[in-house]
């Protein structure tokens, strides 16, 4: 019996826990979706202040806790949680931090004004993200990344991560959305997101505006294949990547059935 090929959502949102934009149902569906579908599915995404623990379920997951993730010289624990989706059969992996995500609001304050540390609260759950893999020792077939906070996710792969045995076969779908947001992700931004030695301002020039758009563009560039999951999509996405030689790309279609998906991910895990 030919072995299960799994996939991994990566998503900085995912209904019921956190509903941000519509793409949040979107990866709902599709985890049970590809579940019920004969593939083995895990979701990871941040533990924000906001996610009810005690009505989710939510408990920490202490074989897997205790791992430091090291940005830019600091060190930063992270704590690992999990619970069941509901009406499925499947996982979801809330990443922690006290510091990072203990906190009444999403990315801004009650006043609306953007959490100044929120570039390093992204570098941190996508390099955390990457580092729970690797402690599960669960080498995904598919990583499909969505939302602007797991931008760094396909780079890191493709880059820091790319000889780690976990990832070796790999393949990364990442979705561009809709802009939340206006602004800036600070100056030092590219310099905190080299995480590693091994990459250099180069391999993250696709992000150098460091802003919603460059958080897409710079994800979609490094992905195997791009989907998109908003109706209102910033024009200049839309017209880089609608069309990407050598690369799947499926479009907002609010009447799927999500089955193009399905299919996107077999034929990317059988190359």
């Amino acid at each position: 019996m030919l072995a299960k090929k799994r996939i991994l959502f990566i998503a900085n949102e995912m209904s019921p826990y956190l509903e941000l934009t519509e793409f949040s149902e979107i990866v709902n569906k599709l985890a049970i979706k590809a579940n019920d579908s004969g593939f083995e599915v895990r979701c990871i995404m941040p533990r924000f202040g906001v996610i009810n623990e005690r009505r989710h379920r939510l408990h920490e997951v202490v074989r897997l806790s205790g791992i430091n993730v090291s940005i830019d010289n600091d060190d930063f624990p992270l704590q690992i949680k999990v619970a069941s989706l509901p009406n499925a059969r499947l996982q979801v992996y809330f990443l922690d931090n006290e510091d990072m995500f203990k906190r009444k609001f999403v990315f801004t304050d009650e006043q609306e004004n953007w959490y100044e540390d929120n570039a390093l609260r992204s570098i941190f759950f996508c390099k955390g993200a990457l580092e729970t893999v690797k402690k599960f020792g669960w080498p995904p077939d598919i990583i499909h990344a969505s939302g602007w906070m797991t931008g760094l996710i396909p780079a890191y792969l493709k880059t820091v991560y790319k000889k780690e045995p976990v990832f070796g076969n790999s393949k990364i779908v990442y979705t561009i959305g809709s802009n939340t947001f206006k602004d800036k992700m600070g100056a030092d931004f590219i310099k905190k997101a080299q995480i590693h030695a091994s990459i250099k301002d180069k391999d993250l020039e696709s992000y150098k505006e460091a802003n919603n758009t460059g958080m897409f563009r710079g994800g979609a560039s490094y992905a195997d294949a791009i989907t998109f999951g908003a109706e209102k999509v910033e024009k200049k996405l839309v017209e880089e990547f609608g069309k990407v030689r050598g690369k799947k790309v499926i479009p907002f279609n609010p009447e799927s059935d999500l089955t193009d998906y399905l299919q996107l991910y077999r034929d990317l895990a059988d190359k």
